[in-house]
């Protein structure tokens, strides 16, 4: 195995004593500009690299930034969006010369002690924490320890304080479009919080319009996991623009599943079966959503002549699959290279901000008619 270079060895091919070339790799007085030149030439010849052990003992820069994700192992390899949120994100700390690192787990609990772990190593300068949630301790265990974050989601209720020892957190502001405003404060000594959000509510809302406006009366939801924030606010701007109209729960409701296919496809055989089915189907996903698209043929109820679908995420899927799926179509990955350049700003002493990506636009398709002529309302 080939030996990694050393300062000693930077020192003797540039000719200078070791405490000069450390002087010149980290950005210290002490050497002239020239030299400093010639110091950072030579290491970048041998290709020598700061050990990120030593480093962290020195208590500088990891240079890596962290991302945990606690979802079911089984949904991730057939959803699309986060292959494409870590895309946007890999893109700019990429071009930053920053590492990421990733680690998937098997619930919150174990994701804080990961931000534990990472914290008490020195292994990351910051974090992007996914999926906020209600009643989410997280946000406080990260102002309790100072660790930079940027939460990519709006965040739900903050824990109450016996969820994690340390401040609570404080809802920050709206959000500007496009713009970073100060976010939420998180106790004295700790480090900010920020985020980037999505108007789930807005995109829920064009969703409604569409099918309403299609004529569809009976709509079912066929949301994700629970405890998720934006599960959540899409379950309730669904709820407000049903009770708009004049629908209640009995013609729009919405069904909670883990995001899987499988939990996808058995929540649409069961409202398929019900007396007075559904004339129309909304789904969290891409994957849940070609799903019931299977199923309907299955059950030999044509799409969209009596049975309409929309695709919360839009996908190569969404566009392949026959009837092609109406979608909500959105930038996911610009949204996590909004997220990585909020994490880096905040890094470099930026403030902490909320920051908003643009909104989904619905894409109708072939998945989605007017409802079915002759059915009770």
């Amino acid at each position: 195995m080939a030996r990694r270079p050393t300062i000693k060895d930077i020192a003797r091919r540039a000719g200078v004593s070791e405490s000069a070339v450390s002087f010149a790799l980290n950005d210290r007085p002490g050497v002239s500009r020239d030299t400093r030149a010639r110091i950072r030439r030579v290491a970048e010849e041998l290709g020598w690299q700061a050990n990120s052990a030593a480093r962290a003992l020195s208590g500088e820069r990891s240079g890596a930034v962290g991302l945990v994700l606690a979802r079911p192992a089984h949904t991730l390899g057939v959803e699309s969006f986060f292959l494409q949120l870590v895309s946007g994100i890999q893109e700019v700390l990429s071009a930053a010369r920053t590492a990421l690192l990733f680690q998937v787990v098997e619930d919150v609990d174990a994701e804080c002690a990961v931000y534990r772990r990472w914290w008490a190593e020195r292994r990351v300068d910051g974090v992007l924490v996914v999926d906020p949630r209600t009643g989410d301790p997280r946000p406080a265990l990260l102002a309790e320890l100072g660790l930079p974050a940027v939460t990519i989601g709006e965040p739900g209720p903050p824990a109450g304080p016996s969820a994690v020892p340390g401040p609570s957190a404080v809802p920050g502001p709206s959000a500007v479009p496009g713009a970073s405003v100060p976010g939420p404060s998180t106790g004295a000594g700790a480090s900010p919080v920020s985020s980037v959000r999505a108007d789930d509510a807005g995109a829920m809302a064009q969703v409604l319009e569409h099918l309403h406006g299609l004529g569809h009366r009976r709509i079912v939801h066929i949301a994700g996991l629970p405890g998720l924030a934006h599960t959540v606010r899409r379950m309730e701007s669904l709820r407000a623009e049903a009770e708009r109209r004049g629908l209640g729960p009995d013609h729009v409701r919405s069904v909670v599943t883990d995001y899987s296919d499988a939990e996808g496809a058995a929540a649409t055989r069961r409202v398929l079966a019900e007396p007075r089915p559904p004339t129309a189907l909304v789904y969290d996903n891409d994957v849940m959503a070609v799903a019931g698209s299977a199923v309907a043929a299955e059950l030999g109820i044509p799409v969209p002549h009596r049975l309409s679908i929309v695709a919360w995420d839009d996908s190569a899927l969404c566009r392949v699959t026959h009837p092609r799926l109406t979608a909500l179509v959105r930038d996911t990955a610009g949204f996590g290279r909004l997220a990585a350049e909020e994490l880096l700003s905040v890094l470099a002493g930026g403030p902490a901000g909320v920051r908003e990506s643009e909104r989904p636009r619905l894409e109708p398709r072939e998945s989605t008619a007017p409802a079915p002529a002759h059915t009770d309302s």
